[in-house]
């Protein structure tokens, strides 16, 4: 009896490598033949190579390319950039206090942090650095990147800056003691009307949530009965925020968003009943930079039949990345899972590979496709699906189709007003303007007051003068043509860099076609929001704290800096 025990041991074992060999594929040996294959190969480079090779250099450069291999968004992030990708995720970062943008190869300060330690220091809006710690900073060198790497460090450490202010020719130099600035995700918050809340959420980051009820509390004060959420342009951030927003305003129970993945079980999220604005009036507003996480909300709200989704298709993104470091400080961003809505549709518009160029040229197709001026250029790639409450359609395999579609107003678009756009010339005009007037625009307190002044003197007609002298003919008839585009750009801009981001936003949303509609919306009660006998009713307002435990949902590099 022993021996036949043990002759069945060995026969099993025998049969089961053969199994795991054959039938399985033998995928582990797969993976360790070619990891070995691999790092054979640098090898053979660094001994055998006719020239001396830079290792390090030739591991940077194949690790984005080999996840480049496997889809859009999973992405290898060098040591040197990994703080410079988070911070615009976190609640704060050390830095010296100030938003620039870089101009004739100098950095200009664009706005000053309020109570900041560049404030504190004496540093205004319009000044010019041309020195860090007495090293020269002008030139090729000076990139956002380098600016940021060189102005940002640990708190209460010490940076010199050698300043150039407006109409003075000798140098100025300022000790700044670098301390925390806080990164707001909610840059505008307040009343449309008498009656409609206006908030606009720029990412999701750690501190989203808590700042939603911060700009909710200061809405209530002034009796909002209505809310406008703005995520157009939105591109994303951490689950978690978007998850924490969307049960502010749904029943209990609801399903706000599930993850699954070849390796990572369904998970799902859902509210827990302890939201305070389940029962108010919402929209939610869109477009095609709306990505993410953004889409997660969006998707939360139009599944459950919560609130109105109004503007243009979002981007389409519905894979969710994990954050994994390395020993040297790198680190990847890879795709664990696909994220699904409650009505069970997958956002992620389709894609080939990493390197996908249509996946690339996708915004620009749709636009050259004419889907930003008529809803029935929409192409929906997947499935339909239904709501769970009005069993309304909508459609996977490529963003948030709006409930209500409002048009790109090109309404005086013509070949100058892009050109004037695209070449930076606008831009360039508006922060000239602006340094050359500090004086008598901060005697204007608010957007409203700026945006007459700037009417009367006919910005248009300067900014034309300005243009021709760097290279754009003046074109009077396209000028006429686009007089009221080209004015509320430069004007915006203007406003923007005399104020702050929320002055911005009201000046442009005062004549906003979707803003138009949203109110119009709201007056006709049409706002879908959830019945009340389906609602049970909110307690008592429990706070929820925000985690940084999660996957996070990629981010698009933002335009301007801050450090």
């Amino acid at each position: 009896m022993p021996l036949l025990m043990a002759l069945c041991v060995v026969v099993g074992i025998l049969i089961g490598t053969f199994y795991a060999n054959h039938l399985s594929g033998n995928r582990l040996s797969i993976i360790n033949s070619s990891g070995n294959k691999l790092n054979s190969l640098l090898q053979i480079i660094n001994d055998q190579y006719v020239d001396t090779v830079n290792m390090e250099d030739l591991v940077e450069g194949a690790m984005p390319q080999i996840l480049s291999e496997l889809d859009p968004h999973s992405v290898y992030i060098a040591a040197k950039d990994v703080q410079i990708a988070n911070d615009d995720l976190k609640g704060s970062f050390s830095g010296v206090g100030i938003e620039f943008t870089i101009r004739q190869d100098t950095v200009h300060v664009q706005n000053v942090i309020t109570n900041g330690p560049s404030e504190k220091a004496g540093l205004l809006a319009g000044d010019k650095i041309v020195s860090i710690d007495d090293q020269p900073f002008v030139g090729k060198v000076v990139t956002n990147e380098e600016a940021m790497h060189r102005l940002k460090g640990p708190k209460n450490t010490k940076v010199k800056l050698g300043i150039i202010r407006y109409g003075e020719k000798k140098v100025q130099y300022f000790t700044v003691t670098r301390g925390e600035i806080p990164i707001k995700s909610i840059t505008a918050a307040y009343m449309l009307d008498d009656k409609t809340g206006y908030i606009r959420i720029k990412n999701f980051g750690e501190n989203t949530y808590p700042e939603l009820l911060v700009a909710l509390a200061q809405l209530g004060q002034q009796g909002f009965q209505n809310l406008t959420i703005d995520l157009r342009g939105n591109t994303g951030g951490y689950l978690a925020s978007a998850v924490q927003i969307a049960n502010e305003f749904l029943p209990k129970n609801s399903l706000i968003v599930y993850t699954e993945g070849r390796k990572s079980a369904r998970q799902n999220y859902r509210s827990d009943g302890r939201g305070t604005y389940q029962r108010i009036p919402l929209v939610v507003l869109i477009d095609e930079g709306s990505a993410s996480a953004s889409e997660i909300l969006a998707g939360a709200i139009q599944d459950n039949d919560r609130g109105t989704i109004i503007g243009r298709r979002s981007f389409g993104k519905g894979l969710v990345q994990q954050p994994l470091s390395f020993a040297d400080g790198s680190m990847i961003r890879l795709t664990i899972a696909r994220y699904y809505s409650p009505s069970g549709r997958c956002i992620q518009k389709p894609y080939s590979s990493g390197a996908d160029q249509d996946y690339e040229a996708d915004l620009m197709n749709r636009y050259q496709h004419g889907e930003y001026f008529s809803q029935d250029s929409i192409k929906h790639n997947g499935p339909a699906y239904h709501t769970l409450h009005e069993q309304r359609t909508v459609y996977g395999g490529g963003g948030i189709t709006p409930d209500i579609f409002v048009p790109e107003d090109t309404l005086g678009m013509t070949s100058y007003y892009k050109e004037a756009a695209m070449t930076g010339l606008i831009l360039q005009f508006a922060y000239n303007y602006t340094d050359e007037n500090r004086t008598k625009l901060s005697t204007f307190k608010d957007a409203q007051a700026l945006a007459a002044y700037l009417q009367k003197l006919n910005t248009v007609e300067l900014f034309a003068s300005y243009a021709e002298k760097n290279g754009l003919k003046r074109r009077n008839l396209l000028i006429q043509k686009s007089h009221k585009l080209l004015e509320r750009y430069v004007n915006s801009r203007i406003i923007y860099n005399m104020m702050s981001e929320q002055a911005w936003l009201e000046y442009l949303n005062a004549d906003d076609p979707v803003i138009s509609t949203t109110l119009k919306l709201f007056k006709e009660n049409k706002a879908f929001p959830v019945n009340e006998e389906r609602e049970e009713k909110a307690p008592k307002k429990v706070a929820v704290s925000a985690t940084t435990n999660v996957p996070y949902m990629y981010q698009w590099k933002r335009m301007s800096a801050m450090t």
